[in-house]
């Protein structure tokens, strides 16, 4: 599975951006997609998935909504009320599992987002 996130930018607090991920190479409806972020200096941590459920990192439920369109090969991640600390690098990734650690199969290669004060 080929993975291309885009969509990043730089934004001001309060607004919203929408992030893609087009995936290709097999059966994409057989994947669990999830985002993660990296910020510089941090771990790479989990936002959310969207598999056999849909789950949600604490910091972003209620802002963040995952959405797939498995005919496009879609997967993507609509940000609202975005806030100076979700500036990260943002990874798209595909697994067989849907999973909230890192363990998933495939990667994108990030997009980055930057949210100013």
């Amino acid at each position: 599975v080929q993975l291309q996130a885009s969509g990043g930018g730089l934004v001001q607090a309060g607004d919203s951006l929408r992030l893609s991920c087009a995936a290709s190479g097999r059966t994409f409806s057989n994947y669990a997609m999830g985002w993660f972020r990296q910020a510089a200096g941090k771990e790479r941590e989990f936002v959310t998935t969207a598999g056999s459920g849909t789950y949600y990192a604490d910091s972003v439920k209620g802002r963040f909504t995952i959405s797939r369109d498995n005919d496009k090969n879609m997967v993507y991640l609509q940000m609202n009320s975005l806030k100076p600390e979700d500036t990260a690098v943002y990874y798209c990734a595909a697994g067989t599992r849907t999973r909230t650690d890192a363990s998933y199969d495939y990667w994108g290669q990030g997009t980055q987002v930057t949210v100013s004060s």
